[in-house]
């Protein structure tokens, strides 16, 4: 793409005429830059300036009569507003420190090359200029396009240096590279092993944002073995790492369960956007180290597993400072009968048995069913056919059992009362079979549920029958 198409939105023109009126350097910085040259949407739009970005931002947003409010933050030089549906960040460009006990800098101003350098990877600091000399040239001094063009994610900085300086920026490396699907490069892996310690300095909530994009994500099992390859994922989710590895007794195994997860999160990923099955799909065999038990003759088992998980799952929740309230039970409802349809797979189950289910599950039996079926997983193609096959016909015995009971369930507008009242009728087989006719007329589709029609069919249906209705 063409540098100066990325900038062909008019917003940019109205900051390139204020930018030169004040005698700014301005640039568009960041991951608006990244997407457009990846052909990614990008409502966010970060400018920078050498100057005075808040009088800069303040100006335009003047200039631009639909524009919110202008927020600034004036210790940290940048502020903010929205324009039709897109969010504008101005910065003066600046010279970060840290501190050892601290992931937020001290702050002076700095050169364009200081900011492009204090930032977080190089396919970040990618900066076209938006003054009307210059409209469009692009200023890399860290090699990012190339970097960009590669799909590899680097530091503009040695990666211990970037990382310890602010430790987020080791998720937010992972939680990159699995929404881009990049490689992270062996340097900057090698340095996140080496920085672990430093996440300690973040908050929950920052690192728990970052692991909800990385589950969003389109691949979000690459994301997981990135955490698992560094040494992250035993940090901030122990659970998940317990999961790991195969025992062999007497020469019987059980598959390992970490793989088998990111296998049944990745099936899920495939067909539901929704995080919070996504969350299920991570949790739903949590428990199973914590259950595993040999059995001579039987091999490995792993009952009572899905109880167990599902009261693991506040623990979890809370820790990782996760909605407690809705998001909480529905994910350990999941967890909790993810076992169950299967069960019903044997010919004797019966339809009360289906409708327990289903009366569990409530709202969420679609995203159960989405996770038990995602959860059928084996090297064992004949296997995996048998068990789809089975699973299969449990969901044709909840949707016969569904089918009876909204048929037992239907009550057509035209009732017996009135049926009897139209007719000077008492209680008798004929009105049971006027009211029956009614029924199935509207389950056939042959006319609606609604009071004229139904009350049309039965004048009709009455009619063949020699009745008239009472003057």
């Amino acid at each position: 793409m063409n540098h100066r198409d990325v900038l062909r939105h008019p917003i940019f023109n109205h900051i390139q005429k204020v930018a030169d009126e004040q005698q700014l350097a301005t640039y568009v910085i960041g991951g608006f830059v990244r997407d457009a040259l990846l052909n990614k949407p990008c409502k966010d739009i970060d400018i920078v300036c050498v100057g005075d970005a808040l009088g800069l931002a303040q100006t335009v947003a003047t200039r631009l009569k639909s524009a919110t409010k202008v927020i600034t933050f004036k210790n940290f030089g940048t502020a903010m507003f929205k324009w039709r549906g897109w969010q504008i960040e101005f910065v003066s460009a600046r010279r970060e420190s840290y501190k050892r006990t601290s992931r937020h800098p001290t702050v002076v101003s700095g050169t364009l090359e200081d900011d492009q350098k204090r930032r977080d990877f190089t396919l970040n600091t990618l900066a076209l200029s938006l003054n009307q000399h210059s409209f469009g040239q692009l200023k890399d001094p860290f090699n990012g396009q190339q970097h960009l063009h590669n799909h590899i994610i680097k530091t503009p900085r040695d990666a211990k240096v970037t990382f310890t300086d602010d430790p987020l920026r080791m998720m937010r490396a992972i939680r990159l590279a699995t929404q881009l699907d990049f490689c992270i490069a062996h340097e900057a892996l090698s340095a996140i092993t080496a920085c672990l310690h430093r996440l300690a300095i973040v908050s929950q909530e920052r690192i728990t944002e970052e692991l909800n994009k990385i589950i969003a994500s389109k691949k979000p099992a690459h994301g997981f073995r990135l955490l698992d390859n560094t040494g992250l994922l035993k940090l901030i989710f122990p659970e998940l790492v317990a999961l790991k590895g195969q025992t062999t007794i007497d020469g019987q195994s059980h598959k390992d369960n970490f793989s088998h997860t990111l296998q049944v999160l990745t099936n899920v990923a495939e067909v539901s956007n929704n995080l919070w099955l996504r969350w299920a799909a991570l949790l739903h065999d949590i428990a199973k180290p914590h259950t595993k038990r040999f059995v001579p003759g039987a091999g490995f088992t792993f009952h009572g597993h899905e109880d167990l998980g599902a009261r693991m799952v506040p623990g979890i929740f809370r820790r990782m400072r996760l909605p407690l309230k809705d998001k909480m039970h529905y994910v350990q409802k999941l967890v909790g009968l993810h076992r169950q349809p299967i069960a019903l797979v044997e010919d004797q189950v019966t339809d009360s048995a289906v409708r327990r289910l289903c009366h569990k599950a409530g709202e969420a039996l679609t995203d159960l069913m989405l996770l038990c079926r995602a959860d059928i997983t084996s090297k064992n193609h004949q296997k995996v056919r048998q068990y789809l096959h089975n699973f299969e016909q449990v969901e044709a015995k909840i949707r016969a059992v569904s089918s009876k009971d909204y048929v037992r369930n239907l009550q057509p507008v035209i009732t017996g009362e009135v049926i009897m009242k139209t007719f000077d009728l008492t209680p008798c087989s004929t009105v049971g079979t006027i009211k029956q006719a009614i029924k199935n007329a509207i389950l056939d589709g042959t006319i609606q549920n609604t009071y004229t029609e139904a009350y049309a069919y039965m004048l009709e249906t009455a009619k063949r029958q020699g009745l008239v209705p009472c003057p």
